[in-house]
Formats: C-alpha cells, sequence, structure tokens
C-alpha cells in the first residue's frame, strides 16, 4: 500500500474571497491521494477566540494554523492539516479550522452562515469555540445552529406538506463539544459542584411558557438538543496574562498555567480517543477522495443557490465511486485470470471453474467498494462485463485450441501426405499399409498433451479432407476384392459417422456447461448482493434506532422540564420515525424477495 500523504503545515481547503467560497484545487489533490479513514475535526467559534491554538495541539505542534493578535479575524475561509492519527493505527486525522464568526469588516452573516454549515457537514466531531460561561448572550451568539435546518437538506424531495424535523438530521451530524475559554467562574449551580459536561445539559434546560421571549430562549437550546445527541464540555482557564496572550503560540508549556496545560491535554485526549471516523448515512466510511466528493458537491451547491443536500450528496458520490467499483472488479479479474489460464486449456470445464473463482473474487471487490447501487445497475454492469470476459477467453480458448491442434497436424501427418504424394502407398496391400500408418499417427496425436478443446474437431476436419486420398488408395490396391473394397468403404463411413457423433455429443455437452456456468454465476451475485443487503440492513436498522433512542432520551428531558408544547412535537417526530423504521424494513424484505 502507498504511504498516506500527511503535511507538514496547514493549507487552505475552502478559500473565501469576496463572499464567494472556492475549493482550492492544491488542498483537493491532498485529500484525494488519503485512502485511510478519515477522523475529521472542525472548529467554529466567534473571531480572536484562540480556536487555532486548540487546532495546533491537535496535530501536535505549537504553531502551523494562523494566530492573529489583532481584533480582525485572522483565518479566512477554512483552513486543512492531515496527519496521522495518534490514537487509531490506518486512519488519518484531518483538522479544519475555521475563519472567525463575526468578523464585523464581513458585514454578512449569510457568509458565516455558510461556514458554520460546511463545518457540520464535513466534521465527525464539530468543536465550537467562546469565551467565557454559557450564558444568554453565548446562546444568542450561536444563533447559527438555528439556521442550520435553512442550509441544509437531508432529502431530495421531502413530502409535500412536510418538513424534515431533526431526526433527519441526527444520523449524519458530527458529535458536539464546547470549549469554553478563560472561563473563571466555580463550576456549579445550586450551591452543588458540576462538571462541565453537567454544567452543559444545565445551561440547555429550557423555559416554560410560550412568549416570544421564551421562545427565543429556547430555541438554540432545543436545537442543539435536537440536532447533537451526543455533547461534550470543556473549560479552559485563561492561560497567561493579557501582555502574552499576542505570542500565545511561542511559549512553552512552563510557562503557561498548570491548569491550563491540563485541560489543553484533557481536550486533546478526548478527541483522540472519542471523535469517530467520519461516516455517511448507510455506515458508509469516509476516507480522502470521499471527502473530497463532498467537499466539491457542497461548494458546487452553494455556488449554484441550491442547499447541500444530504441524499443528493451521498446518491452523486455513489454515481462516482460504484464507477469505480467495477473498474477495480475487472482489473482483479484481469490479473487473476491473467495468472491462472494458459490457453489453451484441456477442457472447457478447466477454464470455467477458472473464470468463475476470478468472478466470484472480483464481485467481492464490487461488494467491498460500491454502496447505494439503486437498482443493482453498477452490479448488473459488472455482471454482463464478466460474462463478456468470460466469452471472449472461450473463443480465445478455442482458436488457441485450434491453432495448436492445426500446427500438430502439420507436423505429424506431413510425412504421410509426402509419402502419398511419392505413391508410396500405390501399390498392392499399399491401403493396409496407410491405414496402419495413418492409425499409428492418430495414436501419436492423441497422446500430444494441452491440445485443447478443439482436438476432436481439427483432427476429424483434416481426415475428412482426405478421404478423397484414401478411397483413390483403396481402389488401386489390386489386392482386395470388390466386395473388401466395398465392406472397407462402409467401415470408413462409420467410422466417420461415429466420429460426427461424438463431436454432436461434445457440443451438447460444452452448451450444457455454459448453461450451467451462467446458472452459477447468476447465483453467485445474488448470494453476494443478499449478504449485502442484509450487511446494509443491520446497518440501517442501527442508525435508526439509535436515533430513536436519542429522541426518546429528548422527550424524557422535555417531560422532566415539563416542556409539553415541545414533547407533543417530539412524540409526532418519535411516531413519524418508528413508521419509517417498518417502511424500510419492509422494503428491505421485499426487496431481497425481488433478487
Amino acid at each position: 500500500m502507498a504511504p498516506e500523504i500527511h503535511m507538514t503545515g496547514p493549507m487552505c481547503l475552502i478559500e473565501n474571497t469576496n463572499g464567494e467560497l472556492v475549493a482550492n484545487p492544491e488542498a483537493l489533490k491532498i485529500l484525494s491521494a488519503i485512502t485511510q479513514p478519515v477522523v475529521v475535526v472542525a472548529i467554529v467559534g466567534l473571531y480572536r477566540t484562540g480556536k487555532s491554538y486548540l487546532m495546533n495541539k491537535l496535530a501536535g505542534k505549537n504553531m502551523g494554523f494562523s494566530m492573529g493578535s489583532t481584533v480582525e479575524s485572522h483565518t479566512k475561509g477554512i483552513w486543512m492539516w492531515s496527519v496521522p492519527h495518534p490514537k487509531k493505527p490506518e486512519h488519518t486525522l484531518v483538522l479544519l479550522d475555521t475563519e472567525g464568526l463575526g468578523d464585523i469588516k464581513k458585514g454578512d452573516n449569510q457568509n458565516d452562515s455558510w461556514i458554520f454549515a460546511l463545518a457540520v457537514l464535513l466534521s465527525s466531531t464539530f468543536v465550537y469555540n467562546s469565551m467565557g460561561t454559557i450564558n444568554q448572550q453565548a446562546m444568542d451568539q450561536l444563533h447559527y445552529v438555528t439556521e442550520l435546518t435553512h442550509r441544509i437538506q437531508s432529502k431530495s424531495s421531502p413530502d409535500e406538506n412536510e418538513n424534515e424535523d431533526s431526526a433527519d438530521f441526527v444520523s449524519f451530524f458530527p458529535d458536539f463539544v464546547w470549549t469554553l475559554r478563560d472561563f473563571s467562574l466555580d463550576l456549579e449551580a445550586d450551591g452543588q459542584p458540576l462538571t462541565a459536561d453537567e454544567y452543559l445539559e444545565y445551561s440547555l434546560k429550557l423555559t416554560q411558557g410560550t412568549s416570544e421571549k421564551d421562545k427565543n430562549f429556547n430555541l438554540p437550546r432545543l436545537c442543539i438538543q435536537k440536532f447533537f445527541p451526543k455533547k461534550k464540555c470543556f473549560v479552559f482557564d485563561r492561560p497567561v496574562d493579557c501582555k502574552k496572550l499576542a505570542r500565545l503560540e511561542k511559549l512553552h508549556d512552563e510557562e503557561l498555567d498548570p491548569e491550563f496545560v491540563q485541560q489543553v491535554a484533557d481536550f486533546c485526549s478526548y478527541i483522540f480517543s472519542n471523535s469517530k471516523t467520519k461516516t455517511l448515512s448507510g455506515g458508509i466510511k469516509v476516507n480522502g477522495p470521499r471527502l473530497e466528493s463532498l467537499v466539491l458537491t457542497y461548494i458546487d451547491a452553494i455556488s449554484s443557490g441550491d442547499l447541500p443536500c444530504m441524499e443528493n450528496t451521498i446518491l452523486a458520490l455513489a454515481q462516482r465511486e460504484n464507477s469505480v467499483a467495477v473498474q477495480k472488479a475487472i482489473a482483479h479479474y484481469d490479473q487473476q485470470m491473467g495468472q491462472k489460464v494458459q490457453l489453451p486449456t484441456e477442457t472447457l470445464q478447466e477454464l470455467l471453474d477458472m473464470h468463475r473463482d476470478s468472478e466470484r473474487e472480483a464481485t467481492e471487490v464490487f461488494m467491498k467498494n460500491s454502496f447505494k447501487d439503486v437498482d443493482h445497475l453498477f452490479q448488473k454492469k459488472l455482471a454482463l462485463q464478466l460474462e463478456k470476459k468470460r466469452d471472449d477467453f472461450c473463443k480465445q480458448n478455442q482458436e488457441a485450441s485450434s491453432d495448436r491442434c492445426s500446427a500438430l497436424l502439420q507436423d505429424i501427418f506431413s510425412p504421410l501426405e509426402e509419402e502419398v504424394k511419392m505413391g508410396i502407398y500405390s501399390k498392392p496391400g499399399g491401403y493396409c499399409l496407410f491405414i496402419q500408418k495413418l492409425q499409428d499417427l492418430k495414436k501419436k496425436y492423441h497422446e500430444e498433451p494441452r491440445k485443447g478443446i478443439q482436438a476432436e474437431e481439427i483432427l476429424q476436419t483434416y481426415l475428412k479432407s482426405k478421404e478423397s486420398v484414401t478411397d483413390a488408395i483403396l481402389q488401386t490396391d489390386q489386392i482386395l476384392t470388390k466386395k473388401e473394397k466395398e465392406i472397407e468403404v462402409e467401415h470408413v463411413k462409420a467410422e466417420s459417422a461415429q466420429a460426427s457423433a461424438k463431436m454432436v455429443e461434445e457440443m451438447q455437452i460444452k452448451y450444457q456447461q455454459m448453461m450451467e456456468e451462467k446458472e452459477k454465476s447468476y447465483q453467485e451475485h445474488v448470494k453476494q448482493l443478499t449478504e449485502k443487503i442484509e450487511r446494509e440492513r443491520a446497518q440501517l436498522l442501527e442508525e435508526q434506532e439509535r436515533t430513536l433512542t436519542s429522541k426518546l432520551q429528548e422527550q424524557a428531558q422535555l417531560l422532566k422540564e415539563r416542556c409539553q408544547g415541545e414533547s407533543t412535537q417530539l412524540q409526532n417526530e418519535i411516531q413519524k420515525l418508528q413508521k419509517t423504521l417498518k417502511k424500510k424494513t419492509k422494503r428491505y424484505m421485499s426487496h431481497k424477495l425481488k433478487i
């Protein structure tokens, strides 16, 4: 396997110039070379809150992502840094640092909203970085989370008169980590000490009431609860005094507050141990090329004025990758057959057995590299190509056998032909000598190895072409009586008819073998497809069950907080989710029956 490409420093992945978001081809090229699964960690937050410092630490460096010291956003667009994952072998950690939100120079909240939405869509762990405590001001600054449903679609064609609910998003949204910088308060509520996670849950509690003020208070909290079932919180002390903050990246750990150093170490350890591989709906693990495809698809949608749609994105990705999967499968088949086959094979079955083994492996390669193959179009395409490959091999095998047998006949029988021309057998008793020599040469021909499937047919064709010569020698032999000659003629005819009947029988056997091979090929494709469907069904049900469990827990929390209106809405979502789960199970079962 080729070594993975890891970067010595960050590079801009998505440029933000004059409000236009454009993917950087050089960064995409790096992504395309990462064959390992990727763990993607993105960080967002207001400008000048120290996001880049945390990302540099995750990269194992003090410097890398730019850390400006002015009152304007220093990072522009979304920057990427891929490094070997420190705790997951055969995985790559991709870090995404985003430009600071709320920069007054931009004067365009829509641009910030797209940066926020892209960070959510591309990451498997989403870090929101803010200063101080979680108060209403902090929640108001997180208004971007309330706009996610206006920035992202989960389905290309939602049912009429039906809004997409949070269950549609939970399956592909990342885990949520809130990092609170320069946190100076004691972690407690009602006189009781709290952990950082308990503080986050406490801060996300809803207020009872139906006024506009209550709704505005609850909205960002509800969105975080609904969109991000898995949440984590970290608090950080101020690392140094204000005068030294401007050169924080140049300071060694011993120059920083020990509590801060430990808090950063705990944060990094959690991210390394708990951040999951980026996974799309259906359990599709994302590697570098897939992440590249996601970036391009989302940016194209935004540039054209559309909303990034997960369903369309996955289908477009599937189209691209399934086409490549067919190519990989065919390449594997060609490689295996090239190693195994030496034409001509002794029997047709020998060739078909090698084809079947190679076809099975090629189909496995396709199944491993394909997903979301709607109506199995790409698998059918593969099956047709493999069938053509088999037929081509059979034709080549037949031609190789014919060429080999023709060359053998020329080599073995040419001396006999020369003797006939010289008239050696045109004498009394010559016919018996000719027949004896003919039988000896036929025996020698039959003893030659690896003549292939055309051995008998080529021999009989040759002998038939020499029947006039045989008959001429017979008729000129003066020793044989007229009656004996007639008997010999009948014997030759009978022998020829017997050989023809044998050839017809062999052709029928070959035809039967080909029919059996087609059936075996079909059954192998069905077998592997059925196994894949079962795996996908199990994955989908697990995904749906996880979402349902999350919703039930959310409902229990809302009931506990006595937010009846929100709980009723959530109950509707749960019932809809349960119906969807039943529908998908039925669809998979009926799909299995159709196979």
